[in-house]
């Protein structure tokens, strides 16, 4: 358990927050780009910061505040121009730092737009991702992980925004064991209730006959490593020298999953909301024609809530659905004070101290773990993963399992980055 204090301290993210000042550090998706695609100004909430994001005339992405430093105007409405972003009420217009340079009813020599400045952030964009960095100067070079950089893919990008703290979503990535209850018998229980018993998963009980699950975990396992923690596991019928436990999947410091060839990042929008993104990457076959994607996928993923804020069963028979049932319950902010730890909770412990660490080393002075400045180390960042070996059966297997379509594997792998609906993305790899 955590203090109240303690709590606190790993839950706030606003400006001159510790937990803000150290996610600041950092480089986060705020968007795809095919979202400016219809309307070029979208709001962006981020790190309890209201922003807007824009594209100008000339394709360029800026990051500015959402208010006119005028007469406070929602520059959400801002007129997008050669140089910048021009508010709608007066004319005054911002380029990408946050800097006024045109007031059109001030006098042409006049140096009062010099003197006026919002809000303005570095953003970039990689493999349709728009990311910004809201931390001190200089500015890290934007993490280019391996599946950004790879050959031979199928791409899309998923998100919603989950109404709870961003920590209760990470900490779930640090707990395997809920894999087997929440995913398995919670998920049957979903199904009876559903009419569907047809697609329930059946678990062995000892003494009785029964089929064993994949998902009874026999042994957990966490290491630190390079850029975060190496979450190991051993399920039944597999062994350590299966790649679950060999490789293991890492989490990425300090709020990305990767589990198979997928990202999850957990952006906190602000205290109390999380904008979730999920990133994917589709390996296909040896050889074959990858048709080449000029722009990235984008589907938004439904919340399983219906309009009370009430669960709505008929979205929780899938594994994003379930979690996103355990983490918003939790509370806007769950109460770590009031926790119980038991001994499947040790990489939640070890994921808190590196949190703990990593503050530590900020409020020194120092800059932080996966802060990456050397362009030659930044070209490509290779990390484990369970399907590593042989990216393709990896996928096949995964297929497979959610499919049960043997051999048809590339059609719906590439069916299933054509359709941006969310169903597809809340069935998701096991975590």
């Amino acid at each position: 358990m955590l203090t109240v204090k303690e709590n606190e301290r790993l839950t706030r993210v606003g400006p001159g927050t510790p937990m803000g000042e150290l996610l600041r550090r950092y480089w986060q998706p705020i968007g795809s780009a095919v979202e400016l695609d219809d309307n070029p100004v979208k709001p962006v909430k981020i790190l309890g910061e209201s922003l807007v994001l824009y594209r100008d005339r000339k394709g360029r992405l800026g990051l500015i505040g959402d208010t006119c430093p005028h007469r406070r105007t929602s520059m959400l409405y801002g007129i997008p121009e050669e140089e910048g972003l021009r508010c709608p009420y007066h004319g005054w217009m911002f380029n990408g730092t946050g800097q006024c340079i045109e007031m059109p009813a001030e006098a042409p020599d006049s140096t009062f737009p010099s003197r006026v400045k919002m809000s303005g952030y570095p953003v970039e964009e990689l493999c349709g991702l728009v990311f910004a960095y809201l931390g001190p100067e200089p500015v890290p070079l934007l993490p280019r992980w391996d599946m950004f950089v790879w050959d031979n893919v199928l791409r899309d990008i998923g998100a919603t925004i989950i109404p709870c703290n961003w920590l209760q979503i990470m900490e779930n990535s640090l707990d395997p064991v809920h894999v087997e209850w929440l995913h398995g018998r919670f998920s049957n229980y979903v199904l009876e209730r559903l009419g569907r018993p047809d697609l329930q998963r059946r678990f062995y009980r000892p003494g009785t006959n029964g089929v064993t699950s994949r998902m009874e975990h026999e042994k957990i396992g966490f290491n630190e490593f390079q850029y975060g923690i190496i979450k190991r596991r051993v399920v039944a019928g597999r062994s350590e020298q299966d790649p679950e436990w060999r490789i293991g999947h890492p989490i990425l410091f300090p709020n990305i999953l990767r589990v198979g060839s997928n990202f999850q990042y957990r952006v906190p929008v602000d205290d109390t909301h999380t904008l979730h993104v999920w990133f994917t990457a589709y390996p296909q076959p040896p050889g074959a024609e990858v048709p080449k994607q000029d722009k990235i996928p984008f589907y938004q993923v439904p919340l399983p809530t219906d309009e009370n804020g009430h669960m709505d069963w008929q979205l929780l028979d899938n594994n994003s659905g379930q979690d996103i049932l355990a983490w918003i319950t939790q509370g806007p902010i769950a109460d770590r004070s009031l926790e119980k730890l038991g001994e499947s909770d040790k990489g939640i412990i070890l994921y808190r101290r590196m949190l703990r660490q990593q503050l530590a080393i900020v409020e020194a002075g120092g800059e932080p773990m996966n802060v990456f400045r050397d362009p030659e180390e930044n070209m490509y960042i290779d990390l484990p993963w369970e399907g590593r070996d042989d990216p393709w059966a990896y996928a096949q297997r995964g297929i497979m399992q959610r499919t049960g379509q043997a051999g048809k594997y590339a059609p719906v792998l590439r069916d299933m980055v054509a359709r941006f609906a969310g169903d597809k993305a809340l069935e998701g790899p096991v975590h």
